[in-house]
């Protein structure tokens, strides 16, 4: 399906990264594995290359537009040309809010938000002048959000509000560069992974026998297609993905309202909201509660 593709992968040393990685591979596809730990990186290549698949190692820093420029340069260097970036890299510094440092904060910020604005603006540039040159593209911009970005979550404030910019970029990335051949979505995939085996263990444990539902193999196919040009029709979309299932998230959009025509008075406006949430559809409990 991905065949003369190249796909830039973060954080693919272990965990959905490697699953995304060898699926990937698997389907054609020339791999930049990205991670910062360079020996998990390169674990990952050597499995690919051992199944005859095509990969290059890079432990390049995601958060710094001239260590994204260096990673574009080696896939260019290896591949050619860059069709798909999948931001995977990911931290967690969870803590009650109030309990929150300022670098718990920055920390979550710099790798999910930065991390996912670095490698997309210097390649969203080189797609939008090839485009302008007169040049096909069919280009994927593929984003992690989260449960905990959509619905919030109890203890991961800083992940959470991290989470739901990354869902609200994507909006904005499709909006604005589908003129030039390239879609942008976001997945917010549930699997075992090494952030989720620290915050839900008992949660995420594979079971004895059947299926394991929580592997992150199993969130690979969905990825795989939006990365394919099967997928051009597909664009500002939030999909949930966790075993065979996969959702489309229903995102924020102006639900029942009123309008006096008129300037409200406190008691007026306070009636009125009274009134909207009765029609109102009840949002998704907060993770936690």
């Amino acid at each position: 399906m991905c065949e003369g593709r190249t796909v830039i992968i973060t954080g693919a040393g272990g965990g959905l990264g490697r699953a995304y990685a060898l699926a990937f591979a698997a389907e054609g596809a020339g791999v930049v594995v990205n991670d910062i730990r360079q020996e998990a990186a390169d674990a990952v290549v050597a499995e690919i290359a051992a199944a005859g698949g095509k990969a290059l190692a890079n432990a390049d820093d995601i958060t710094r537009m001239d260590g994204a420029q260096r990673i574009v340069d080696a896939a260019l260097a290896a591949f050619g040309e860059v069709h798909v970036v999948v931001n995977n890299a990911g931290i967690l510094r969870d803590r009650m809010f109030i309990s929150l440092s300022e670098d718990d904060w920055d920390q979550v910020m710099r790798v999910h938000l930065k991390g996912h604005f670095c490698l997309a603006s210097i390649l969203g540039k080189r797609w939008r002048d090839q485009a302008k040159a007169g040049k096909r593209i069919a280009a994927r911009i593929i984003n992690t959000s989260s449960g905990a970005g959509l619905q919030g979550s109890v203890g991961q404030s800083n992940y959470a509000a991290a989470k739901g910019g990354i869902a609200a970029l994507t909006l904005v990335q499709a909006a604005e560069l589908g003129r030039y051949g390239v879609t942008a979505n976001a997945l917010a995939p549930a699997a075992r992974t090494a952030m989720t085996e620290s915050a839900m263990p008992d949660v995420v444990k594979a079971p004895e026998s059947g299926f394991d539902a929580w592997a992150a193999e199993n969130v690979a196919p969905l990825l795989v297609w939006l990365g394919s040009e099967a997928s051009s029709h597909v664009s500002g979309q939030v999909f949930e993905s966790q075993g065979g299932r996969i959702s489309v998230c229903d995102g924020w959009r102006t639900g029942p309202q009123q309008d006096k025509g008129a300037r409200l008075t406190p008691a007026e406006a306070g009636a009125m909201v009274d009134e909207l949430m009765k029609q109102a559809v009840p949002a998704q409990k907060v993770w936690g509660t």
